[in-house]
């Protein structure tokens, strides 16, 4: 059993961050890497990658959105209340080097995954150039978080309520035209978002990695649940990702595999709340 620590409802109660004492996996973790967790005995296993961690204190950070049946359960506990199952760290950690100038590019729950890759590579001696994105501020996650790491933080609404009105392929495409010490922009939220950012990157020739979120099951490479094509070829998110090179992924692959189960994900969500 692994307690909740600390919890805290950002963004209008639709988004809920944990704080989870578990300090094996808080120990062994490292940015980029996931957990699948199990709420209970009857519950579904649902994979979340890892916000943060505090290996000393032995705490991991989770950061999710309710969009069905289990979120919603998660939503509904409290601090001091227990997850009975979860599994990890899985998947590769992000692959961080000292390259020189690197631009993080996130968008809504995205940006929870973003400030634990950001952060290592400021770590690693990068300087880091922030762009996080939302619908509207109410739902901005993570600001004060990501302006303590990066060196340069531009926040945009699509709807213009807080920072830049538009999308963050805006201030990306400004940065790629006027610098050119840019090395890698690093990207992880919607999949439109993702498919974006890589056409606009390929364009300016810009190594681009994003971190994947298909639908998974296992996390171990057994079911085949959370294959994605890259560069024409299977992979399986789980074991082989969840990074990848965004220019050599099939987005509309991807955005098909993940819109299978939309209508069923909502209809749980209402069933549970009747």
């Amino acid at each position: 059993m692994f307690q909740i620590i600390r919890k805290q409802e950002m963004a209008k109660g639709s988004i809920i961050r944990f704080d989870i004492e578990a300090p094996k996996i808080a120990k062994k973790l490292k940015p980029g890497q996931f957990i699948i967790l199990r709420v209970n005995e009857t519950g579904e296993r649902i994979p979340l990658t890892v916000a943060d961690k505090d290996a000393f204190a032995g705490y991991i950070t989770i950061i999710f959105q309710v969009v069905g049946k289990t979120t919603a359960l998660m939503r509904s506990l409290n601090e001091g209340d227990t997850i009975k199952d979860i599994a990890g760290p899985l998947g590769k950690p992000a692959d961080v080097e000292k390259v020189g100038t690197v631009v993080m590019v996130g968008g809504g729950t995205g940006v929870a995954i973003l400030h634990h890759v950001a952060k290592a590579y400021k770590e690693a001696g990068n300087y880091v150039i922030g762009i996080i994105g939302s619908q509207d501020i109410e739902l901005l996650i993570l600001e004060n978080e990501m302006r303590a790491i990066c060196d340069e933080l531009i926040i945009t609404t699509d709807n213009g309520s807080y920072g830049e009105r538009g999308f963050v392929t805006q201030p990306l495409k400004k940065y790629l035209s006027e610098r050119y010490d840019i090395k890698l922009v690093y990207a992880i939220g919607p999949i439109i978002m993702m498919k974006n950012v890589c056409k606009l990157t390929k364009s300016f020739k810009i190594p681009t990695m994003v971190s994947l979120n298909p639908i998974m099951i296992d996390g171990t490479g057994m079911c085949g649940g959370c294959r994605v094509k890259i560069g024409g070829k299977t992979k399986f998110c789980c074991v082989d990702g969840p990074d990848f090179p965004g220019n050599e992924v099939d987005f509309e692959e991807l955005e098909k595999r993940n819109s299978l189960y939309l209508k069923d994900e909502k209809d749980s969500l209402l069933a549970s709340i009747r």
